[in-house]
């Protein structure tokens, strides 16, 4: 599968924003999609992950409270819905997917086989 990323932008804090993840290829209900991010000189940090039939979704504790993923199968998309943005939110963010994983979602970027380009969100104070 492919991933490509997209919705990133200039924002303000304070602004929302809506990344959107789209997949090549089918049974992407099979796959269980992951958004992680990372800034200049720091690690590459968990943002939130979604089971393959949104069963179960969890999100970083830096993020918990102002972003929501989903996703939508039929259109091979997973959502980022990103509110109340923090210049500390500026990073590139990346998709990632991996297919039939024997547990409903993890939290390590090694785990994901798949991963989209990434696409920049800057968000000014």
């Amino acid at each position: 599968v492919q991933l490509q990323a997209s919705g990133g932008g200039l924002v303000q804090a304070g602004d929302s924003l809506r990344l959107s993840c789209t997949a090549s290829g089918s049974a992407f209900n099979r796959y269980t999609t992951a958004w992680f991010r990372q800034a200049p000189g720091k690690a590459r940090e968990f943002v939130s992950v979604i089971s393959r039939n949104s069963g179960r979704i969890y999100y970083g504790d830096s993020v918990k409270g102002r972003f929501t993923v989903s996703r939508a199968n039929a259109k091979n998309t997973v959502y980022l819905q990103m509110s109340r943005l923090k210049s500390e939110d500026t990073a590139i963010y990346y998709c990632a997917a991996e297919k039939d994983l024997t547990v409903a979602i993890t939290y390590d970027p090694a785990d994901y086989d798949y991963w989209g380009q990434g696409t920049q969100v800057t968000v000014s104070s």
